[in-house]
């Protein structure tokens, strides 16, 4: 499984989000800049989010993006899963229950089921407040006077 750049990007942005909840509505542009992303594509990224529910905005001048909620409320398997869609690393795990005529017999089965399992549980374990403070945390630790 690889996570595609729509799904790294989508994370860098609710982070940057997350970083500058202070600051009230972010504007995109301000986001492209600071990550170093395309505002082009990041435009395409938003309404997914959006779409979900995890953003609130507000146009006009004043207007841009800030989270839904606090940053302690969001894992990353949760936005993975709104930009890349299943994080399952083969398609027989997309439905419960699975669909797959060789479930019942397949070999492999638990080994992929184990995968997922290790894959979700980490995934979902962290959230962006996590994240932010660890680097945080980084920051201080590297501090020399």
């Amino acid at each position: 499984m690889k996570i595609s750049t729509k799904g790294r990007y989508a994370l860098r942005f609710m982070l940057d989000l997350a970083q500058h909840e202070s600051d009230g509505y972010i504007a995109l542009k301000d986001v492209a800049e600071r990550q170093n992303i395309s505002k082009k594509y990041l435009e395409q990224i938003v309404p997914l989010l959006n779409k979900s529910g995890v953003l609130r905005t507000t146009r006009g001048y004043q207007g841009g993006y800030m989270l839904a909620k606090n940053p302690d409320e969001y894992t990353i398997g949760d936005i993975l899963r709104i930009t890349e869609g299943s994080l399952a690393p083969v398609t027989c795990l997309d439905d419960e229950p699975n669909r797959c005529e060789k479930a019942d017999s397949c070999m492999t089965l638990g080994i992929w089921q184990g995968l997922y399992k290790v894959i979700t549980d980490y995934l979902d374990s962290i959230t962006l407040q996590e994240i932010i403070d660890k680097n945080l945390q980084k920051e201080i630790d590297q501090y020399c006077i």
